[in-house]
C-alpha cells in the first residue's frame, strides 16, 4: 500500500485518492480513452473497467470471476495483530447471497426475494414517509441542515431495524457500526474487524430472541424460513442479516444524499418534480444512473486475459457500476443528468445474478426521501459546494453538506 501521488491512471489508480473520491468522473473518463481496463498495485492490487460493455460482461461471466470476496481491499489482518476476545465464533460468517457463487447463491438469494418484492416493500413504505416527515419537522424553524448527516443518512437504518424487528432507537448506532467497517475500515483493519465484530454480535443476539419470541419482522423470517425441507443453517442466517444491514444502510443514503446534492444544484429539476410528480420514478432512475453509489469486487477464479489484459488467478477486480453508467457509447450526454431520460439501462444495482435484491426497497426510499424534502423544502441550496465532503472506496456519497433555505 502506498500514499504516493497517482502518477498514471493506467497502472498506478487510487481510489482512495481524495480528489478521485470527490470528483471521479474526469478519471473515468481518461481511461475510457486511454486504457479501459488499468491496472494497480495499490491496496492488494486490482483492474478497474471503466466501459459499460465490459462491465456487463464480466458480471455475467461467473464462470471465471468469483463473488468470494467483494471488498475492494483485502481485509487482512496486520502482522502482530490479535484477534478480538468472541470473534472466533464469526469467523467463518460471510454475507450470502452477495458473497456466494452458485449452487449457494442461488438458493439464498431466492430466500431474499419475498421480502424484497415490490409489494413487500410497499408496506414500509408509509412507516418512511413518516419518518421523512419526522427528520424535516427537527430542522426546518432552524433554515439550515445538513442534508446529509441530517437527512439521507438518518433514513435507511431506520428502515431496515423496522424490517428486522430491530429497536429503531438503535439505529444510529449500527449506522456507525457499518461506516467504520464499510467506510473507515476499508483502510483501517482492526476498525473494520472490530466493526464487524460488534454488528455480529448485536446480530446473534436478535437471532436467538427472535427464536425465542418470533414477530413479524425479516429475522424471524429467515429463522423459520426452510430451504429443501430443513431449516437454513443459523450461520447463513447471521450472515444474510449481516448482508441485509450492511449494504442496506450505506449505499441507500449515499443515493439519497447525491440526490440532494444534485437538486440542491439545479433548481430547475426541483421545479419540475414538483410540477410534474409523474416524472418523479425516471428521476430516481436517472439520479440512480448518475450517482450509482456501489463499487463491489470480483476475485480472478483463473488466469485469464480480458481485453488484452492478463488476469491472474486471485486478482481482483473492481466492478465499477458507478464508471459503466457514465459511458458515453452507452448513454448520450451522459455527464448530463436528464430527469425525463427515457432510455436509461444502467447498472447501478449491478447486473447478472448477484444484482441487487434490495433495489426495491432503496427505489422506495429514494422516492419517498425526495418527495417529502420537496414537499417543505422546494427552494435551497448548499452552502459552499466546496465544502461538501464525500465517502468513497466501496461505497460513494456525500458525508457532510450544510444546506440553506428559506
Amino acid at each position: 500500500m502506498t500514499t504516493e501521488p497517482v502518477k498514471d491512471l493506467a497502472t498506478d489508480y487510487d481510489i482512495f485518492d481524495p480528489e478521485y473520491i470527490k470528483n471521479p468522473y474526469p478519471a473515468w473518463d481518461e481511461l475510457r480513452e486511454k486504457c479501459p481496463i488499468p491496472h494497480t498495485d495499490r491496496w492488494g492490487g486490482s483492474w478497474m473497467p471503466t466501459k459499460y460493455e465490459d462491465l456487463f460482461a464480466l458480471a455475467q461471466d461467473i464462470e471465471h470471476f468469483s463473488s468470494e470476496s467483494v471488498l475492494v481491499v483485502p481485509i487482512e489482518p496486520p502482522e502482530g495483530y490479535e484477534e478480538l476476545e468472541g470473534s472466533a465464533q464469526f469467523q467463518e460468517v460471510g454475507a450470502p447471497p452477495i458473497s456466494a457463487d452458485p449452487p449457494l447463491h442461488t438458493w439464498t438469494r431466492r430466500l431474499l426475494l419475498p421480502p424484497f418484492s415490490v409489494k413487500s416493500v410497499q408496506k414500509w413504505e408509509p412507516l418512511t414517509r413518516e419518518h421523512c416527515r419526522s427528520l424535516v419537522d427537527g430542522f426546518i424553524d432552524k433554515g439550515r441542515c445538513d442534508g446529509a448527516a441530517d437527512y439521507a443518512q438518518q433514513i435507511p437504518g431506520y428502515v431496515i431495524a423496522n424490517m428486522l424487528g430491530i429497536p429503531s432507537d438503535q439505529s444510529d448506532t449500527f449506522t456507525q457500526w457499518v461506516r467504520e467497517f464499510l467506510e473507515y475500515g476499508l483502510q483501517n483493519f482492526e476498525m473494520a474487524a472490530e466493526a464487524r465484530n460488534k454488528i455480529l454480535t448485536f446480530l446473534w443476539q436478535q437471532i436467538t430472541e427472535k427464536k425465542e419470541k418470533p414477530g413479524d419482522d425479516l429475522i424471524t423470517y429467515l429463522v423459520q424460513a426452510e430451504v429443501d425441507g430443513e431449516p437454513v443453517p443459523d450461520q447463513h442466517v447471521l450472515g444474510t442479516c449481516f448482508l441485509i444491514l450492511v449494504a442496506g444502510i450505506d449505499t441507500t443514503w449515499s443515493s439519497i444524499g447525491s440526490a440532494i446534492w444534485h437538486l440542491a444544484q439545479h433548481p430547475e429539476d426541483c421545479q419540475r418534480l414538483i410540477n410534474e410528480p409523474e416524472l418523479l420514478n425516471t428521476a430516481v432512475e436517472e439520479l440512480l444512473r448518475a450517482y450509482a453509489p456501489v463499487t463491489m469486487a470480483r476475485v480472478v477464479k483463473e488466469d485469464i486475459e480480458y481485453g488484452g489484459c492478463p488476469m491472474k488467478a486471485g486478482d481482483k477486480v473492481l466492478m465499477s457500476f458507478p464508471a459503466a453508467n457514465r459511458d458515453p457509447e452507452k448513454f448520450e450526454n451522459p455527464d448530463e443528468v436528464i430527469i425525463d431520460r427515457e432510455n436509461n439501462p444502467h447498472i447501478a444495482f449491478g447486473a447478472g445474478i448477484h444484482r441487487c435484491a434490495g433495489s426495491n426497497l432503496a427505489r422506495m426510499e429514494m422516492r419517498v426521501a425526495i418527495q417529502e424534502w420537496l414537499a417543505r423544502i422546494p427552494d435551497f441550496k448548499l452552502v459552499d459546494p466546496e465544502s461538501v465532503t464525500w465517502a468513497g472506496g466501496q461505497v460513494r456519497g456525500p458525508r457532510s453538506m450544510p444546506v440553506v433555505f428559506g
